[in-house]
């Protein structure tokens, strides 16, 4: 299935039934799975052989979906996890241990930046934080013989930053670290990293993945194209033996695959947030027709851009697609066929402007959420990133007006007619 299109992957990647098997991907509600003998079962333990047997680390429904999630980024592998910060913490812990370091891009979702700038912290994980779009040398700057990673987002939220893909994987190499991508808000149907030299690839599938706002997730895809041999003192836990695993070398038993091997093994092993299979499965329905909403929503998206930049109430309008984005020739070069869906815009007046803007909107719904079919909007610095300083907020780029629309796949006139509607409340208070 390897010269087949995205459009094929998302329906007929993962699962592939036997004769007289289920054409649907099945649901494997079991916590375990049974074994004819205590010697195969301890084999399986021992990761000398594969298999299925026990959900927390590996079950048949999660595998299939991740499998198809791989096949979609061009990996060679991929995890499932309960969350989305789950699988961005496990892609970190995996590398990193007290003491050690990463650099990321300032330009984040505000429960990443939470993540790196206190809870991992309080795990004697630094952070350096940097502007993307710094040149090189000011970037290299940030990093030390303990960095571990380079992580950042390859379309920002909120502030819709295009990631330079290409710069940052050049400094990553000749820093000899893996790049980190959280692809979320591109998804591999508009963009994928690692053809742009990512590393590894993160993803809360709980947005435009599945789609449909009923199933919490996160992915973690490897590209099997970092040496970790190369690195074998920096990355002791994947290149040396493991002594929970009686010594076994990651990279000695899986090769290429030793870094989700070992995600998987002992990140997910021993912490424990796993996807359910329900949630698999209901992943699985969403990723059907990704690559059917992804370009409705990009649509839908610039159309709202371009109505809202008409509107003499509005004071910005940020968009990548709009031809005088800063982003813009970023977008062209990585995503021609579209971003996503979300946007950002600010009203002239206070933030209690944008308060009762967001109030008076009736088809669009206020809620946390994002990347779902359905339009909702949001006001990050009172909402996702209230928990920030405003220190902190300044360095994300959160100012007070930004709101953050992400457009759904409803009709699109409907949605600038509920935008329109609650523009002429705010004129009628003023």
């Amino acid at each position: 299935m390897s010269n087949y299109k995205q459009g094929t992957l998302c329906i007929q990647a993962g699962w592939n039934p036997k004769n007289g098997e289920s054409r649907v991907l099945p649901i494997y509600q079991s916590t375990t799975f049974k074994y004819d003998s205590s010697e195969q079962m301890a084999r399986l333990f021992d990761l000398e052989e594969s298999g299925f047997y026990y959900s927390r680390l590996q079950n048949p429904t999660n595998e299939y979906v991740a499998s198809k999630i791989a096949r979609l980024e061009g990996g060679i592998g991929a995890m499932l996890t309960a969350t989305g910060q789950a699988a961005i913490f496990y892609a970190i812990l995996t590398l990193c241990s007290s003491g050690d370091h990463i650099v990321s891009s300032s330009a984040l979702y505000g429960g990443t930046y939470n993540l790196f700038s206190s809870t991992i912290k309080k795990m004697g994980i630094n952070v350096t934080f940097i502007d993307q779009n710094a040149s090189i040398e000011e970037i290299e700057l940030a990093f030390k013989p303990e960095t571990k990673a380079f992580f950042a987002e390859s379309i920002s939220n909120p502030l819709l930053k295009i990631l330079d893909i290409e710069k940052l994987s050049k400094i990553a190499k000749r820093q000899g670290v893996p790049l980190i991508v959280d692809n979320t808000f591109a998804t591999p149907i508009n963009c994928r990293p690692f053809d742009w030299g990512a590393d590894i690839v993160v993803h809360s599938t709980t947005k435009y993945m599945d789609g449909h706002a009923v199933c919490l997730g996160g992915a973690i895809v490897d590209s099997g194209n970092f040496d970790w041999m190369k690195y074998a003192d920096k990355y002791p836990e994947i290149t040396k033996p493991d002594e929970s695993y009686h010594g076994l070398v990651f990279t000695g038993r899986y090769g290429k695959n030793a870094y989700i091997a070992k995600t998987t093994m002992q990140a997910m092993r021993d912490l424990g947030a796993s996807q359910s299979p329900q949630n698999s499965f209901l992943l699985n329905i969403g990723l059907e027709t990704l690559h059917l909403r992804i370009p409705r929503h990009c649509e839908n998206a610039l159309a709202v851009a371009k109505y809202l930049q008409s509107c003499p109430e509005v004071a910005w309008v940020n968009f990548p697609q709009l031809p005088d984005n800063e982003n813009y020739e970023l977008a062209m070069k990585y995503m021609p066929d579209g971003t996503c869906g979300v946007l950002t815009f600010g009203l002239k007046g206070n933030r209690s402007v944008a308060v009762k803007f967001m109030d008076s909107l009736k088809l669009i719904s206020i809620v946390t959420h994002v990347a779902d079919a359905r339009t909702c909007v949001l006001h990050p610095a009172s909402h996702t990133h209230r928990q920030l300083s405003d220190d902190q907020l300044r360095e994300s780029g959160i100012v007070p007006d930004l709101i953050r629309l992400s457009v759904g796949i409803e009709d699109k006139e409907d949605i600038i007619c509920d935008i329109q509607q609650a523009l002429d409340i705010i004129k009628s208070n003023l």
